[in-house]
This record gives structure tokens, C-alpha cells and sequence, in this order.
């Protein structure tokens, strides 16, 4: 059983990034953008609304502030701040989505936080402590070996990539580096294929790093991302993997 998620509600005013509506039709789980890194109000509501036309989960993609940078940009924040930050992002989506009849039920932290708090425990932390704070009963995705681990019992979902490429120590290997994001529709399905069945994705060194993973993400504003969808859950099917949300 494997989870298939992706970044929604990415735009901001009359700028759109990516088909959301097509990818909610493969998805199982939709990260929505909670406007700090990207989305507005009126993105907000439509994607909530969306997601609950169409029995997908909703997850709060809470990030740094920062929509210049499109949320990629670490930034060094502190540690209370962070956590009110956070919990802003959390509650607002959660009230958008609860008035359009769903509910936020994960939080995902989203680019430069994200792979923050994978290493910085100070950050991880702070993450930890607004998602307690809202409602401990929310799991959080991050990568297996996360340092989220050991700063809180809230429940962690280990989170892979289909369209990243991995470092041998199991993180992301930088956007800024070429290849970091993988495109080819083959290429990325066999790897989900592999992430879903034998748990481990081939490093960009050749050596192989153990995952264990319970949802795979499909970026949302990669080319293609219908494409790779769509061929990814009907390769996983055809396997004998259930396609289904943790949450």
C-alpha cells in the first residue's frame, strides 16, 4: 500500500503553476501551498473544494516566508517565530477546508523547510511544536532519517520522490545541482516502482539507499506532472500496489 501525493494550489492572484485539477484525479493526497511560499485565499478555497469533490486528502504545505523565492530560499528564522509561522499556515488552510467540508489531516513542510528539518533539530523542533500545538493527532511527512525523529513523538510518515535525485546519505540533492530533478516519464516510474516494492531508490552515485516508504511524491510543478502521475499509479496497479492515503 503507498500513498501518491503532490503540491497543489501553487499559484498566487492570476498566476497558476501545474494542473491541479488533472492531478487530483491520480492523486491520493494534495499538499496545499497555505500562502507563504505560494497560493492565496481564493486558491486556498478552490483547491480545498476541489480536493473534497474528489475524495482526495488535504495536507497544510507550510513553508518559510517566502514567495519570492518560491519557498527555496533557507532562511534562518527563530525558533518561536517559526513555530507561530507555522501554525498560522496550518489553521488558516484547516479553517478554509473545513468550511468547503474537509479538514487538514497531515502537515507537509515544503522546500528550503523541509529539507531544514531533516538536519537542524533547533528547526525541526519549532515545526514539531506548532503542529502540537494545533493538533497532535496530525502526522507530518519528512524523509526517513529525519532528526524530526528525536525532538517529538508526533507521528512521522516517511516521504519518497519519484522525480528527485538522492544523495547516497538518503537526502535531495540540491535543485541547484543538474539532474536534481529527473523528468523522464520511464525513468520516474521505475523508480516509484521500486520505491513501492523494495523500498530503496538508486543514488546518483549508483549505490542503492533503503527508504521504507509510505507515500510517493509527484511535484506538481514539474513539467509533465500529469504525464508521470498517471504512469506511475497505473504502473504501481498494475504491480499490485494499493494506491491509497496514509491519512
Amino acid at each position: 500500500m503507498i500513498d501518491l501525493n503532490a503540491d497543489l494550489g501553487e499559484g498566487f492572484g492570476p498566476w497558476r503553476l501545474g494542473d491541479d485539477l488533472a492531478l487530483m484525479s491520480v492523486i491520493t493526497s494534495a499538499n496545499v501551498a497555505c500562502g507563504f511560499h505560494a497560493g492565496d485565499p481564493l486558491i486556498l478555497r478552490r483547491t480545498c473544494t476541489a480536493a473534497v469533490e474528489r475524495g482526495v486528502v488535504i495536507g497544510a504545505q507550510v513553508s518559510y516566508r517566502d514567495l519570492a523565492g518560491f519557498g527555496r530560499r533557507e532562511m534562518d528564522v527563530a525558533a518561536e517565530e517559526l513555530t507561530a509561522e507555522v501554525l498560522y499556515q496550518i489553521a488558516a488552510l484547516d479553517g478554509i477546508a473545513r468550511a468547503e467540508g474537509g479538514r487538514v489531516r497531515y502537515v507537509k513542510p515544503h522546500g528550503a523547510l523541509y529539507n531544514r528539518i531533516v538536519r537542524d533539530p533547533v528547526q525541526a523542533e519549532a515545526v514539531a511544536a506548532a503542529v502540537t500545538a494545533y493538533d497532535p493527532s496530525l502526522p507530518v511527512l519528512t524523509l526517513p532519517g529525519s532528526v524530526l525523529h528525536e525532538v517529538t513523538d508526533l507521528t512521522i510518515v516517511h516521504e519518497c520522490f519519484a522525480d528527485r535525485a538522492y544523495t547516497p546519505a538518503g537526502t535531495l540533492v540540491s535543485r541547484r545541482e543538474p539532474g536534481a530533478v529527473i523528468h523522464d516519464v520511464e525513468r520516474v516510474t521505475r523508480r516509484a516502482l521500486r520505491m513501492a516494492v523494495d523500498g530503496v531508490v538508486e543514488a546518483v552515485d549508483g549505490t542503492e539507499v533503503r527508504l521504507d516508504a509510505r507515500s510517493i511524491c509527484v511535484h506538481g510543478d514539474t513539467p509533465g506532472a500529469v504525464e508521470l502521475a498517471r504512469s506511475v499509479r497505473e504502473t504501481l496497479e498494475k504491480a499490485g500496489v494499493t494506491v491509497e492515503s496514509f491519512a
